[in-house]
């Protein structure tokens, strides 16, 4: 995998201080999840992470449309010749489900790596966005995939507080939905705003390719007709390769390709299927085929690779964190 090279980095500057409130909302997550893993909350839609040493290597994971905000630690996510660096002093937000490889490269066990995630809910952000530009939403050119921006103290406290309900389940119900309003809100507000909004305008460029991303993700196995998923999203073939690569930096068939691959590396490792049979059910007709593309993806054969993260007790939960 490419090392960390700076033309490519975007995230924290080293030095920037994190805001008061991360140490809170570390100490928070910390108490609440004891050991390493991913895990989903009584509050819907949110999730915490706790890794405790660094990657030795880049994993492999999807991500649908969250928000991510690191406590503690630094993480790197590539997409694309894209490094997207985030820490205390950023957050991250994933505008689609988008295949992507990622490494923690600061975590330890006396200070490990802390993450909160919630859960973008394209419908509930379109709602919010008709209150937050009465006016309309302002055009942006930038409609990637993964955007980073500084991280922001009202939003930290409401995760914080967001937390905090754990501690009194009955409020759950009633002021979880609230809170989480509050974070959405604050998100079309800041900088990021107008590129958050996409994820809920149902002519916006991103919508579209994200009902294209939905169909690839239900049809991975089937042929690709770049066409037929225009004429799906109401756009021409052209216009729709240009957008769909300039929101995934892949195209259709890179992305169909990944899909194919990262089910086929589940299919082996937790269902225990051959490489040949776990080839044919993500739709590879050739085995030499599939084994080469599997290769330059996972940077070993698919037999090696599976045993490799067998032996380490790599779970793919926890590769998603």
């Amino acid at each position: 995998m490419p090392s960390l090279l700076p033309s490519h980095l975007h995230g924290p500057r080293r030095g920037d201080a994190a805001l008061p409130g991360v140490a809170e909302l570390a100490r928070l997550i910390a108490g609440h999840v004891p050991h390493e893993g991913l895990f989903e909350l009584e509050v819907p839609g949110v999730h915490l992470a706790r890794i405790h040493r660094p990657f030795r290597e880049w994993f492999h994971g999807r991500h649908t449309p969250c928000l991510g905000i690191v406590a503690q630690g630094t993480k790197s996510v590539l997409l694309g010749q894209e490094i997207h660096e985030y820490d205390e002093s950023r957050m991250l937000i994933y505008a689609i489900d988008v295949p992507v490889v990622g490494q923690v490269t600061h975590a330890s066990t006396s200070r490990p790596h802390l993450c909160f995630r919630l859960d973008l809910d394209p419908q509930r952000i379109a709602a919010l966005t008709l209150k937050a530009f009465p006016g309309g939403v302002p055009k942006t050119r930038d409609n990637g995939a993964i955007q980073v921006g500084e991280a922001d103290q009202a939003i930290i406290d409401a995760a914080v507080r967001l937390i905090r309900l754990l501690e009194r389940r009955d409020d759950i119900g009633l002021l979880a939905p609230i809170i989480i309003d509050e974070i959405l809100v604050r998100l079309l507000l800041g900088p990021l705003g107008r590129r958050v909004a996409q994820i809920g305008l149902a002519d916006s460029a991103l919508r579209r390719i994200a009902r294209a991303v939905a169909w690839i993700k239900e049809h991975y196995a089937r042929a690709l007709s770049i066409e037929e998923l225009a004429a799906l999203v109401h756009m021409s073939p052209s216009t729709f390769h240009h957008h769909f690569k300039a929101v995934t930096s892949m195209t259709p068939v890179q992305y169909q390709k990944n899909l194919r691959l990262q089910e086929a590396r589940r299919l082996m490792l937790v269902a225990n299927q051959e490489a040949s049979l776990a080839g044919r059910s993500v739709g590879y007709l050739s085995a030499s085929q599939f084994s080469r593309d599997y290769s330059r993806l996972f940077g070993d054969a698919p037999s090696r690779d599976v045993a490799r993260l067998r032996d380490q007790a790599v779970a793919l939960a926890r590769m998603n964190a």
